[in-house]
């Protein structure tokens, strides 16, 4: 069972998943053995599935973020999958329910490079595009 000590250091680890057991454990009340332990099992639950770095993507040169909306024309969803999985513009992507089939976060450093990927896109279906104009959150 998870409780309100776990969710603590799951918020405090994805704010810096970098932080040190010992300065986790300072501000949940635990030692950082004891924090150690809570992780461990946490992982062994799937509940952390791993760690990652966050990255400044306009400081990458990744200036356009889009999101583009998929309406697949085949059923071929394996092969579009595998598609998405080969493109390192695609930050995130979503089966969706809804309007359109997938959801796709890319990040590019030009509409040409934008427009390439979304002619690889049609071979599966149409799309639909919105752009980010700033960050909130």
């Amino acid at each position: 069972m998870i409780d309100q000590t776990d969710m603590e250091i799951i918020k405090l680890l994805t704010q810096n998943s970098r932080m040190q057991w010992q300065d986790i454990g300072e501000k949940v009340h635990l030692t950082g053995q004891a924090v150690k332990n809570r992780v461990d099992r946490l992982e062994k639950l799937g509940v952390i599935e791993g760690y990652t770095v966050k990255l400044n993507q306009d400081k990458l040169g990744m200036e356009i973020k889009a999101f583009v909306t998929v309406f697949m024309k085949t059923t071929d969803h394996a092969s579009f999958k595998k598609y998405l999985m080969q493109s390192d513009l695609i930050n995130e992507a979503y089966r969706i329910s809804g309007e359109g089939c997938y959801l796709l976060q890319v990040n590019t450093t030009s509409q040409k490079e934008l427009l390439t990927f979304l002619d690889g896109v049609l071979k599966y279906g149409n799309y639909r595009v919105n752009l980010s104009i700033d960050k909130i959150k």
